[in-house]
């Protein structure tokens, strides 16, 4: 049976006047694109805009709610009661639901931001609250998480169709969480060894930790951060190590 992989862009990141990413060249490679809803970036002008590119190029619309961190771009650590993160989860995904409408087209996914969700993937009552806010919007949306983690965990739960996610540029400890963005070696910048890296994840269900062990875990979808000045020909490098290896790129759930 011929290999298959999700492909998803964390888009829509633009604020105002000031500009994030190259959304447009990111759309022609990715199968989902995962679509920032004002809270750590993002705003109702971007969202509309990013909304219809994605819809006009076939690409899966995800909601990616983060949490309320602008400044920070929701990457730094807020303690907030589950009640706040189930409300905010709410929130962010009806928004972007209401843009999807608007174009005709449907919500597919959800995935959250940054701490939110590093924060899904330690803390159960945190992953609880995602996974029943996704559920109380549409019990037919995917649930994006990271592989093996406790919001995997809480979406299958709440009886959400879940997507195992796995990242092509950045490590991993030997626990299955990703090294935090402080260290070093949290990142990968040879676009030929993150290829290598997801194609053993697809082959083989596994991936080298930063100890040297290796990881087991599912993979689903892969992640390609959009952020990132060399984004374009990191992705389109991974899609040519797709290609060589007979794996099809398609969006969760499509035949």
């Amino acid at each position: 049976m011929k290999l298959r992989i999700d492909l998803n862009s964390d888009l829509g990141e633009s604020f105002g006047s000031y500009t994030m990413g190259r959304d447009e060249e990111i759309l022609e490679y990715v199968s989902s694109a995962n679509i920032a809803c004002g809270y750590h970036a993002g705003d109702h002008n971007v969202m509309q805009k990013t909304v219809r590119a994605a819809v006009n190029k076939g690409v899966g619309l995800g909601a990616h709610p983060g949490l309320p961190d602008l400044l920070g771009f929701g990457r730094r650590y807020i303690a907030m009661e589950p009640e706040d993160v189930f409300n905010l989860t709410l929130y962010q995904v009806g928004a972007l639901a209401a843009f999807a409408t608007a174009e005709g087209a449907k919500l597919q996914h959800v995935k959250p931001h940054g701490a939110l969700f590093h924060m899904a993937s330690k803390e159960e009552a945190i992953a609880e609250a995602i996974a029943g806010a996704v559920a109380a919007v549409d019990k037919g949306l995917i649930l994006f998480g990271l592989a093996g983690s406790l919001l995997v965990k809480a979406g299958r739960k709440e009886g959400l169709p879940v997507a195992e996610e796995v990242f092509a540029d950045r490590t991993y400890l030997p626990d299955g969480t990703l090294t935090p963005r402080t260290l070093p070696d949290a990142f990968i910048h040879d676009p030929g060894e993150a290829a290598a890296r997801v194609v053993r994840m697809l082959n083989e269900g596994k991936v080298r930790a930063v100890d040297g062990t290796d990881i087991e875990l599912r993979a689903d979808t892969v992640c390609v951060h959009g952020d990132d000045p060399k984004a374009v020909a990191f992705v389109r490098h991974l899609c040519g190590a797709f290609e060589a290896e007979g794996i099809d790129v398609k969006r969760v759930g499509e035949s």
